[in-house]
């Protein structure tokens, strides 16, 4: 796919950072995962438009505190308890026709700390059309099992590494 006609011909993917940045494995009483149907902002070239919370890190915040205001402003919920991050950080790089275009031009992709969470609230707590910036047009819990094939084609090498290390997280609670 062909670049975004305001993209700089010269500009490359090397030449650009990584956004710091937070994932949430938010898990249910039953074991499930929450996921959400991204608003597109950009054309990402794919259907699939599922993915976990997630948002940039904001100056001078520690990746934790990052991932619970992240939580609380795509779902409209605070109601949850880390229960785990994963060892390092998770990097993922932007498609070629979306360099310069996503993540408002300046960044090459994302490095991403990931957190479970176990959700401590009903149902009836989640709001995504809390914040301002709305995100998610509408959400669902669902196994584990499910999450990488609803991802982006560029997202799902993070999304099988997140498995790999908090999945074990991922069981009915008690």
């Amino acid at each position: 796919m062909p670049r975004h006609a305001d993209t700089p011909r010269d500009l490359k993917a090397e030449d650009l950072p990584y956004r710091p940045c937070v994932g949430i494995m938010l898990i249910n009483a039953e074991g499930l995962i929450w996921v959400g149907n991204r608003i597109q902002e950009v054309d990402t070239g794919s259907p699939l438009t599922w993915q976990m919370p997630q948002g940039g890190i904001d100056k001078g915040e520690d990746a934790a505190t990052a991932a619970l205001r992240e939580l609380k402003e795509e779902t409209g919920t605070d109601k949850a308890e880390i229960l785990g991050e994963t060892e390092g950080w998770l990097n993922y790089d932007l498609p070629e026709h979306l360099i310069g275009v996503a993540l408002k031009g300046k960044f090459r992709g994302q490095a991403q700390k990931w957190f479970a969470m176990r959700f401590t609230g009903k149902d009836d707590d989640i709001d995504i059309a809390a914040d301002a910036h709305q995100e998610f047009s509408e959400w669902a819990w669902l196994p584990i099992g499910e999450l990488v094939d609803l991802i982006v084609p560029f997202k799902r090498g993070v999304y099988e590494q997140v498995i790999a290390e908090l999945g074990k997280y991922a069981v009915p609670a008690g």
